[in-house]
């Protein structure tokens, strides 16, 4: 018989509060959960028995719950916006915790408290965190991400000077920038889409419209995945020319790269490939001054950019491409190989040399697991189920 919401006893846990509030049973929120986790790519599951134990907040025979399989609690926690360790809490609890909430004067002092010192700390923060994302990959990284992002959201939120407002908008875009690729890089497209959108929004508090340009244009990957290459192609056609008014060079070399991967994924050649000479030619000889968002942009890596649109398209001159960007890729950039091993395996793949494409694709296979890339394992799945390299060769 299905669990009703009684209201003859208070709930014991905010979880029980929260599904009694939904005027939902038992078994219509597991439901739910269900599809919230195929829609949103959670990986928790959750049964009746289970969340009878988790609403209750101890097991059946009385003994402590123990911790809740890391899985589980990331579904719970995104569908409703609340830490898993306030959910099991009984809602008296969780009403003493909120009193002790630091008041707006609190915040607001706090806040003041942030000075150029400080946001070149969190700056320098960011850095590692991109460090540890290309050499380990997201699954490491993304919570932290995550975390970073809370807290430069709040010392922006109660933020009064105009000046520090700007520096903490440009850095909390480029940490919803970041977490959006990662959560591409999971296979998560809303919530990549999610942090884009609110990478633009940080941005609009910077004192320069690079940052918004950047965030905009990273919707493009997102378009792509989602097999809406045309929309992408025009998306960026678009940033390319806001871009052409004021911004520096190494961005628009960006942009056009960006520009030449959404039209090969289009197959239109002839434009992927002058969108990618657009970027060579602009791509400056240092990067290093470049005062603005972050781009890994620079010779070796546009090669590699320009190897899988041609990987894309198809084209024979896709292979010696990438393989002069993997001789010299610097091997920090784990993902950026996983996706390269993968690119030579498609392209090797449509000349038909199956022997040949199987190592780059176990080579592919192998950085993917060890970084955790949904992507790139969907990518290389793809490919595989294609031109099936277990088939023996002549």
């Amino acid at each position: 018989m299905p669990d009703t919401y009684p209201m003859h006893r208070p709930a014991r846990t905010v979880l029980e509060q929260l599904i009694w509030e939904r005027r939902q049973t038992l078994e219509e929120f597991v439901e739910y959960a269900e599809t919230f986790a195929r829609e949103h790519k959670e990986h928790g599951t959750l049964s009746v028995r289970h969340l009878q134990r988790l609403i209750a907040g101890r097991r059946s025979n009385d003994r402590p719950l123990g911790p809740v399989r890391p899985t589980t609690a990331r579904l719970l926690e995104r569908i409703f916006n609340v830490d898993i360790d306030d959910l099991l809490a009984p809602p008296a609890i969780l009403a003493r915790r909120e009193d002790s909430n630091p008041s707006l004067q609190e915040r607001l002092q706090t806040s003041a408290r942030v000075d150029y010192t400080v946001i070149d700390v969190l700056h320098k923060q960011l850095q590692e965190l991109r460090y540890m994302d290309r050499k380990m990959g997201s699954m490491i990284t993304h919570d932290e991400v995550r975390v970073k992002i809370k807290q430069v959201e709040v010392l922006l939120s109660f933020s009064i000077s105009p000046a520090t407002r700007a520096r903490l908008g440009e850095l909390l875009s480029e940490l919803c920038m970041l977490a959006g690729w990662q959560a591409l890089d999971l296979r998560n497209p809303v919530e990549s889409w999610q942090y884009y959108e609110q990478a633009k929004s940080a941005a609009r508090e910077s004192s320069s419209i690079v940052y918004e340009i950047h965030a905009r244009a990273q919707h493009a990957f997102v378009l792509i995945d989602a097999n809406k290459p045309e929309v992408a192609a025009e998306l960026l056609a678009t940033s390319r020319r806001h871009a052409a008014i004021s911004s520096p060079t190494v961005l628009q070399a960006w942009l056009a790269a960006a520009h030449g991967e959404a039209l090969a994924a289009c197959q239109r050649k002839q434009e992927s490939v002058e969108a990618f000479d657009d970027a060579e030619n602009l791509l400056p000889l240092d990067c290093s001054a470049f005062d603005g968002p972050y781009v890994a942009l620079h010779p070796v890596h546009l090669q590699r950019w320009r190897g899988h649109g041609l990987a894309r398209l198809g084209t024979p001159d896709a292979i010696a491409t990438l393989f002069a960007a993997l001789d010299q890729l610097d091997p920090s950039f784990a993902r950026a190989e996983a996706a390269l091993q993968t690119d030579l395996a498609i392209a090797i793949c449509k000349l038909g040399d199956l022997r040949e494409a199987r190592s780059h694709a176990y080579r592919a296979a192998h950085l993917i697991q060890t970084i955790g890339s949904a992507r790139q394992q969907w990518r290389i799945q793809t490919i595989l189920d294609r031109y099936p390299t277990h088939k023996s060769t002549p």
